[in-house]
């Protein structure tokens, strides 16, 4: 068994209340920024009207945000080995909020896609250095206790900017869903400048270049390919073959590259402790399946279920109160082996997933809200030994690179997870309509029976168009169950995972 890491040298150093004071400003950093992921998420029917633009004109501000995201985070060892963690995590938090108030300045579309990749980009690097000063700055003994406040950002912060950002959208317009972002931004950039510890930068760090070209155009194609994949009719496209083509040379050259350079962008030699890759693996899973629920949800209940914003923005929020829940409830669950908490945690998902798979369309508030808050919970539930699980054993040097690989991975789960779930809705969708279709003829004997139409009619242009429609529904929700399947298939899949990593380790000596 492998033998817990010794305290940082900052976590020896400070006194308690700097300690605290820095938690509170990494959490407020970091749920700024995690609010900035899913703000544009119930603002793109809004944004798509101002700006004039398509459909798949405006999802590029969501594609690309996320795009910049993954790109920029596996920089953020390397800026903090360059310049030091304090220096570039201000950097960030000003750059992201300078960034943010420029969206709700944007005239055109043009604009609103460059300034959305800004944000992404300049503030990626926000999420794993606070963390890993987060962590490097408190006794490894309390490293559940920090790593349950700290993943507190990563539940609520996407439920604020959906939630929040929905509703000044309909009172004010959608620019104030990022003008809100902008006064917290400033209070956290003045508070990290306060009490940040002064670290110093390790001089001229080299980049290497090939490595970070090549995993950046891997990154890139890669979502590039999963969000115009159902679009362009996947193979079928000269554009999505050339894409998987270029994603499969530039993950080879950077493999090849990371295995035999000296100082590579990122040392993948961090991946022989089992732990670190466990917990890789595990990231990957918990990003897929935290916020999928939160992206479709909303699409069902407001095209297919009929339910209005404020009551879908509701039960997105009961989600951040089941994370608190969670979350809380590790002060207990941290006093045993993290893998029991993990598997508690992607238990309770798939629990969570088999329930959504069986909702119908008459589904009641009540039902979703429960749903919501068992997705918090779980979700809280795993952060923590997570977190603790991954990074114990790996020594305090490493922390802000293995951190930035840590997040590139929750982020890039998380989307391409999204892309796929989408992908087979509409898969889902088109096919069964097609087969529920071609049952509706006036040959099909089985429809003249009274019990088997009830109000629907096959004889005028106006029954056929409402039959046409509920089919349709109908149809989506068969989707979405599959989406839903995907999801519980996952979470299930990651606790076979959990079971494959070292469960406490001896004391040092």
């Amino acid at each position: 068994m492998a033998a817990i890491m010794a305290d940082p040298p900052d976590a020896l150093e400070l006194p308690v209340l700097r300690r605290v004071l820095i938690l509170a400003a990494a959490v407020l950093g970091s749920t700024l920024y995690a609010t900035t992921l899913l703000v544009a998420s119930t603002l793109l029917p809004q944004m798509q009207g101002s700006l004039a633009a398509t459909p798949d004109e405006i999802a590029w501000t969501t594609t690309f945000n996320i795009l910049a995201t993954a790109i920029a985070t596996p920089m953020s060892g390397f800026l903090a080995a360059r310049f030091g963690r304090r220096r570039v995590m201000l950097a960030s938090t000003i750059g992201s909020t300078l960034a943010t108030w420029m969206c709700g300045q944007a005239e055109t579309l043009e604009a609103m896609v460059l300034w959305r990749v800004l944000q992404g980009g300049l503030g990626a690097p926000m999420v794993p250095l606070a963390n890993a000063i987060v962590l490097d700055s408190f006794p490894r003994r309390q490293a559940g206790l920090v790593s349950s406040i700290f993943g507190m950002t990563v539940v609520l912060g996407p439920v604020i900017g959906p939630v929040f950002g929905g509703m000044l959208a309909e009172a004010y317009g959608w620019r104030w869903a990022f003008y809100m972002i902008v006064p917290a931004g400033a209070v956290a950039a003045f508070a990290q400048w306060l009490v940040l510890p002064r670290d110093r930068p390790g001089g001229r760090v080299p980049l290497d270049w090939t490595g970070f070209l090549a995993l950046a155009t891997c990154i890139a194609c890669l979502q590039l390919v999963f969000s115009r994949g159902q679009r362009l009719d996947w193979f079928e496209s000269a554009e999505i073959v050339i894409e998987v083509l270029l994603a499969l040379l530039a993950f080879w050259i950077f493999l090849a590259h990371s295995l035999t350079a000296p100082r590579p962008f990122l040392n993948l030699r961090l991946l022989l402790d089992r732990n670190y890759a466990l917990g890789l693996v595990l990231v990957t899973i918990y990003g897929m399946v935290n916020f999928t629920p939160i992206v479709l949800l909303p699409g069902l209940l407001q095209s297919h279920a009929g339910y209005p914003d404020s009551i879908i923005g509701e039960i997105v929020g009961y989600r951040g109160l089941g994370g608190v829940v969670g979350f809380g409830s590790t002060l207990l669950i941290g006093r045993f082996d993290p893998r029991i908490g993990m598997s508690l945690g992607f238990g309770l998902l798939v629990v969570s997933g088999l329930w959504l798979m069986s909702l119908d369309l008459n589904v009641g508030t009540g039902v979703l809200l429960a749903n919501s808050v068992l997705q918090g919970v779980a979700v809280g539930i795993i952060w923590v030994p997570l977190t603790v699980l991954t990074f114990r054993t790996l020594p305090p040097g490493a922390t802000a690179e293995a951190m930035s690989v840590f997040h590139l991975l929750r982020n890039l789960g998380s989307s391409l997870f999204i892309a796929v779930s989408v992908t087979e809705i509409i898969r889902s969708q088109a096919m069964n309509y097609g087969r529920m279709t071609e049952l509706l003829s006036p040959y099909n004997e089985a429809l003249s029976a009274p019990q088997v139409m009830g109000g629907w009619t096959l004889e005028t242009l106006q029954g056929l168009a409402r039959l046409s429609r509920e089919i349709d529904r109908q149809a989506a929700m068969i989707g979405y169950a599959n989406a839903f399947g995907l999801y519980m298939a996952a979470s299930a899949a990651a606790i076979g995972v959990v079971l494959l990593a070292r469960g406490r380790p001896r004391p040092a000596g």
